[in-house]
């Protein structure tokens, strides 16, 4: 029995900026409306009411002209954040049709309605549903299905639509309009309509049948593959203008011709290609909340609910061995706005009393207003806290020791001042694998990493304070200098231990290291000052003496 195939949705909403901001401001009234797009100096439609199409305005008009064709044209500024938000939403609502469920931004989501579409009695009832709840929702859609994403996207935009013929001047067919147009004008009879020229516009057919892909977007314009304009412009020039008319062309030549995007866009719509379906992640955030039967203002008060949100939230999350890392505490006022604060925990933990102390230092900060009627409780972010761990004999003992002594303390005070700093400015030093001195530590993240272990310890002993290496003049010579001079100072040797000779790093091009191998010593000056200086033997640059470091 063969595998049952897979069937695509895509719903479109040409009008997702426009309707949004219409249904905020109570409904179409019918007047003209545009969502106007900014770009560089020139101000762009980019969203139109059915008003505003009636009138005569489209996409990517310049709003200059718009006005000069429609004066009560009404606009406003587009929100790409917010539009994004409620093609989230929709995202959201498309749930009820399929679980599976992919926004494609900026005004589109597809759907994978295998085995869906019978709860609908079918997919000719299924668009119905679809097209009652968005006329009940006030958005305009226009929808597709068929056994790929590429062939439901096209059918969704284009079914019904004749090609462009764009006027390119050397177009094989570019005098087929004209044509047509003189002919419809023979046949015109005075007093009648005006003839238009004629245009074979693609069959009404949404519904691609399973295995009819080929067969239902063959009629489609090329634009319904999505490419970008300049291919489809050469597509025009050379008559081009269906997708049946590239299904029998050889691929190879197609791709030399216009790229790879025509030949991957025609096997994605046919299925030859693979074009998996992504559905966003479920948005379960861990998060408690209290409503107030009477708002509050104090700072006691908004700690005491605190409180029972926090010990709610660590128990829910203790349940499923998730500690918090950052946590958010949000205050809801009567007049409708919101504020917040928020901490981060140096080590994942569900253990309210490591997690309190850092909220309560910021409460203060928090407006209280007319008062507060809600308050929401949080994790931000979550790591997997494991309630134990498999440990050698020596670890183990090592554990038990550190509990006795207090094993939260050095991460308690990371969290408290990071809570004031911020977690990145707190770093510690761990070993580098690397000979060379100036690598052999790392800068991490306290709150992010563990302790360093056990330090290697070099052959000879290194200075306490390391700087960039600085010059020394001093005779060209590979013995310890006798007199050098050094930051302006005439200085003389009294005593000098080595050397130690460091190699660069041969696979790496370190800058730093291009007067090749070094040879270290370990030379005390009059007065007492111990210095690191290195003899560099040259390589890509010249030798010389330097210094790096001070021994305390």
């Amino acid at each position: 029995m063969p595998a049952p195939s897979r069937r695509i949705l895509s719903v479109w909403f040409p009008r997702l900026g426009a309707e949004r901001l219409l249904r905020e401001a109570g409904g179409d009234d019918g007047r003209p409306f545009a969502v106007v797009e900014e770009s560089g100096s020139l101000q762009t439609l980019s969203s139109l009411s059915a008003g505003a199409s009636a009138a005569g305005l489209t996409r990517g008009q310049p709003l200059r002209d718009a006005r000069a064709m429609c004066p009560d044209l009404l606009t406003r500024l587009r929100n790409p954040q917010k539009e994004a938000a409620f093609l989230t939403l929709l995202r959201r609502w498309a749930g009820r049709y399929s679980p599976w469920v992919a926004e494609t931004p900026p005004e589109s989501l597809v759907l994978d309605i295998s085995g869906c579409a019978h709860l609908f009695g079918g997919e000719a009832g299924l668009m119905d549903t679809l097209a009652a709840d968005c006329a009940r929702l006030g958005l305009t859609h226009l929808a597709g299905i068929a056994d790929t994403p590429g062939a439901a996207w096209g059918l969704a935009r284009y079914a019904g639509r004749a090609p462009e013929h764009r006027r390119t001047g050397d177009a094989v067919d570019a005098e087929a309009p004209a044509t047509r147009s003189r002919a419809a004008r023979r046949h015109w009879v005075k007093g009648g309509a005006a003839p238009r020229p004629t245009a074979d516009a693609a069959p009404e057919v949404r519904i691609a049948a399973p295995g009819q892909t080929r067969q239902a977007i063959a009629p489609l314009p090329v634009a319904a593959l999505r490419l970008d304009r300049p291919v489809l412009d050469q597509l025009a020039r050379l008559g081009l203008r269906r997708i049946g008319d590239l299904l029998d062309q050889p691929r190879a030549p197609l791709a030399r011709r216009f790229g790879r995007q025509l030949a991957l866009r025609l096997d994605q719509a046919l299925g030859h290609a693979p074009e998996p379906v992504s559905p966003a992640r479920a948005d379960r955030p861990d998060a408690v909340r209290m409503t107030l039967p009477e708002p509050i203002g104090l700072e006691s008060d908004i700690l005491a609910g605190l409180d029972r949100l926090l010990t709610r939230l660590c128990a829910t999350l203790e349940t499923k061995a998730m500690g918090i890392r950052t946590v958010r505490l949000q205050i809801f006022r009567t007049d409708g706005t919101m504020q917040w604060i928020e901490a981060g925990v140096a080590r994942p933990s569900h253990q309210p009393d490591r997690i309190r102390p850092l909220l309560a230092m910021k409460v203060p900060e928090l407006d209280a207003g007319f008062g507060i009627d809600m308050l929401r409780l949080e994790a931000v972010q979550t790591e997997t806290v494991h309630r134990t761990q498999s440990r050698g004999h020596l670890d183990a003992a090592e554990a038990v020791t550190a509990r006795a002594r207090g094993d939260h303390a050095l991460d308690d005070l990371i969290t408290r001042i990071g809570a004031r700093t911020g977690m990145e400015a707190i770093t510690r030093l761990h070993p580098a694998s690397s000979h060379i001195p100036e690598k052999a530590a790392l800068t991490l993240a306290a709150a992010w990493s563990d302790p360093a272990g056990p330090w290697p310890q070099p052959p000879v002993a290194r200075p306490l304070l390391l700087w960039r290496p600085e010059p020394v003049q001093a005779p060209d010579s590979p013995g310890p200098p006798a007199a050098f001079r050094w930051r302006r100072r005439d200085l003389i040797a009294v005593a000098a231990t080595g050397p130690e000779r460091i190699a660069p790093e041969w696979w790496l091009d370190d800058p730093d290291w291009r007067t090749g191998v070094r040879d270290y010593w370990r030379v005390t000056v009059e007065g007492g000052e111990r210095l690191w200086l290195y003899y560099a033997h040259g390589a890509a640059l010249s030798p010389g003496w330097f210094c790096q470091g001070r021994f305390p």
